[in-house]
């Protein structure tokens, strides 16, 4: 019998985020693979966990030598439980080629929910998070950043980014030129820890603070490009509401989805709707 890959979600910085699934999955897993066992160590002293299965690395330079002997125990029934440093397995972690592996080998994959830098982020930004969007790291290269910034400019959804403290100033500035001086932007530093720091303004503003000197984990939040109004009549508004609900739309998903399309106040669209009903 097979036995199950667990993805453990490790905290940002206070370990007393963590719940008791947590707990007893690092005190029951059978192998525990993680970034660097000096972190898993002290977590478990900090969690007050006794660690009882054998620990072995698992980090992007050992991560596909590692495949062979975690697959090898996961097929022989064993429960493995990956841990990151902090946040969900897999997300911009280590995590997704044994994911992977373990689902084409027909092993069980599940997961101890738990923090998101991602997330947390999002939460805290200010910003729209009804529609967003994760882009993971930036590139290093001045020249490959800018030109993920270009590609983005249009983008509609809030997105987020992680980013390293001492390119930090160069990517809100690449981001300003590219997105605009003016786009709203959370930068989250050393979310949940002591020294938390949210800065929220102008790309440009923040650029700016940023060139002072920035220490610690970042994670960026960016406003979407803002919608830019559709000039149509009131008689083309309302066929264009009709053809959405002849699509199979809700009156209330058609409006929505003529006022995300034409950037249009809400009220100006259902307006147009009932002076159709009129005429």
């Amino acid at each position: 019998m097979s036995g199950r890959l667990v993805l453990g979600g490790a905290p940002l910085g206070q370990p007393g985020d963590v719940g008791p699934r947590l707990r007893a999955a690092m005190a029951g897993a059978d192998v525990l693979a993680c970034e660097d066992t000096r972190r898993l160590h002290r977590l478990a002293a900090d969690l007050e966990v006794t660690l009882t299965g054998r620990v072995v690395t698992f980090h992007e330079s050992v991560e596909r030598a590692r495949l062979p002997g975690l697959l090898d125990a996961l097929r022989s029934g064993a429960t493995v439980l990956l841990l990151t440093d902090a946040g969900m397995p897999s997300v911009s972690d280590p995590g997704y080629s044994l994911v992977r592996a373990a689902i084409d080998a027909g092993i069980d994959v599940t997961s101890v929910p738990g923090p998101s830098a991602v997330t947390t982020a999002l939460a805290v930004s200010g910003l729209p998070v009804d529609r967003f969007c994760f882009e993971g790291f930036l590139p290093r290269k001045a020249g490959e950043r800018r030109s993920v910034f270009a590609a983005l400019a249009g983008e509609r959804r809030t997105m987020v980014f992680f980013e390293s403290p001492h390119r930090l100033a160069d990517a809100l500035a690449d981001a300003a030129a590219a997105l605009g001086a003016d786009r709203p932007a959370a930068v989250c530093r050393e979310l949940t820890k002591t020294y938390e720091e949210i800065r929220r303004g102008g790309l440009a503003e923040l650029a700016a603070w940023a060139g002072e000197g920035v220490k610690g984990e970042i994670t960026l939040v960016v406003a979407g490009a803002p919608a830019r109004a559709v000039e149509l009549t009131g008689p083309e508004l309302a066929a264009a509401v009709a053809e959405e609900e002849a699509a199979g739309a809700t009156r209330k998903d058609a409006i929505r989805a003529v006022v995300e399309r034409t950037g249009l106040p809400k009220r100006t669209v259902f307006d147009a709707v009932v002076a159709a009903k009129h005429t």
